[in-house]
């Protein structure tokens, strides 16, 4: 047992050995620093919520030396922001997505101070695409059962091999720590090196859940954007939505769950009813203007 013990903590410190490579401190807020992750060649990713300035950033890089990071942009949503800095090391590997309750589950995070920091525990739920309450999509709800430092948000996730899970974060659950998915990093990360933003899709359409005569359900049509998507389709007020993009549609829910798969530009079918009849309609999904 002794033994067994002993493989377990070498394997353990040299989990967190290798991800801290990758591990830096972000200083964009008073007091505490948080954990950055190079993500990828000069790219650093963080939690959102702990960016709480756009200048004068700087990160403490895992030989100790600090640098001027820039802000290159930021989801608050899906609680990621995109930071760029002149370094060349290597990037958190990414893990499998194969992820069961119970995994064991490592946080690293850095500070100026202490350097390298972990904690340690396991997996303790995990299920599929998940809205936060900020209105992005994760692709997977992954919950944490381990202590998550003011420093720990925007550590690197690993499992015992330390591979990426994913990006911690404190901000997106009142339950425990959440580990924003590799996978959903890639593409947030991707979108703002792209466009500078993460382009919110939308319809123009104010709507209400309606019961229909064969015990169905719709989305009644009470508002328009004068000149939005919707309107510019042909969709007038009374009309009931009753799919789109070829997935039934019973309350607003089901219309974000469509467009986070359908990008601003794309078109999408409209399934409605008006007057009774059947009518199908091309939409153009707009982008949301952005709040100022």
């Amino acid at each position: 047992m002794t033994n067994e013990l002993a493989a377990l903590s070498q394997e353990l410190a040299a989990a967190v050995e290798r991800a801290g490579r990758a591990v830096a401190a972000v200083h964009a807020r008073t007091r505490f620093s948080s954990s950055g992750v190079f993500w990828r060649p000069g790219i650093i990713v963080t939690a959102e919520h702990t960016i709480r300035r756009e200048e004068e950033i700087t990160v403490t890089l895992p030989d100790g030396r600090n640098v001027p990071a820039t802000l290159a942009g930021s989801d608050p949503g899906t609680d990621v922001a995109v930071l760029k800095a002149d370094w060349s090391g290597d990037p958190a590997p990414r893990a499998s997505t194969a992820l069961v309750p119970g995994n064991l589950a490592l946080t690293i995070g850095r500070s100026q101070d202490s350097g390298v920091n972990a904690t340690m525990g396991i997996v303790s739920a995990v299920s599929g695409s998940w809205r936060t309450w900020r209105g992005g999509r994760l692709d997977q709800y992954i919950r944490l059962d381990l202590t998550l430092y003011p420093g720990s948000s925007g550590g690197v996730v690993v499992n015992t091999a330390g591979e990426a899970i994913g990006i911690a974060t404190s901000a997106l659950s009142r339950i425990a720590g959440l580990a924003i998915p590799a996978s959903t990093v890639d593409r947030v990360v991707d979108e703002i090196l792209t466009r500078g933003r993460v382009a919110k899709g939308y319809l123009g359409l104010g709507l209400q859940p309606v019961v229909l005569p064969d015990h169905h359900k719709g989305l009644i049509v009470l508002s328009l954007e004068p000149e939005g998507p919707a309107a510019k389709a042909g969709v007038v007020i009374g009309d009931i939505l009753v799919s789109l993009a070829g997935s039934p549609v019973e309350d607003t829910d089901d219309i974000q769950t469509v467009l986070e798969s359908h990008p601003v530009g794309q078109t999408v079918q409209a399934g409605l009813l008006r007057g009774g009849a059947a009518h199908q309609l091309a939409i153009t999904v707009g982008e949301r203007a952005r709040r100022s």
